[in-house]
């Protein structure tokens, strides 16, 4: 069982930045692809960034790339560093972890098994 926890949240104007962190607690030992997703009001979730077990290996969206970087601290810290930040960036961020390869990293909703509450990131203009 794997619990996730976001926190770094909050409003911030158009051009700053913020840092989301994810805490991994987990109850069985292994490896996890992790993943960041958000979702704006009245729109589908959708895939932010995503990273292998040990963060070497890293993916992004179009939308996001040289604005975001997504880090792995150790095996129970996951980051999202977000500069240059868009009121289109307004969304519910969500961290994910899904049993995995250490070599491995997904960017699929569906393939992610384990999905923390959310951390709202509002962006005034």
């Amino acid at each position: 069982q794997v619990q996730l926890q976001e926190s770094g949240g909050g409003l911030v104007q158009a051009g700053g930045f913020l840092r989301l962190s994810c805490e991994v607690s987990a109850t069985t030992s292994g490896t996890y692809a992790m993943g960041w997703f958000r979702q704006a009001p009245g729109k589908e979730r959708e895939f932010v960034a995503a990273a292998n077990w040990n963060g070497g290996r890293t993916a992004y969206a179009d939308f996001v790339k040289g604005r975001f970087t997504i880090s792995k601290g150790n095996a129970k810290t996951l980051g999202l560093q977000m500069s240059s930040l868009k009121p289109e960036d307004t969304a519910v961020y969500y961290c994910a972890a899904k049993p995995a390869l250490s070599h491995d990293y997904y960017t699929g909703v569906y393939d992610y098994t384990y999905w923390g509450q959310g951390t709202q990131v509002t962006v005034s203009s």
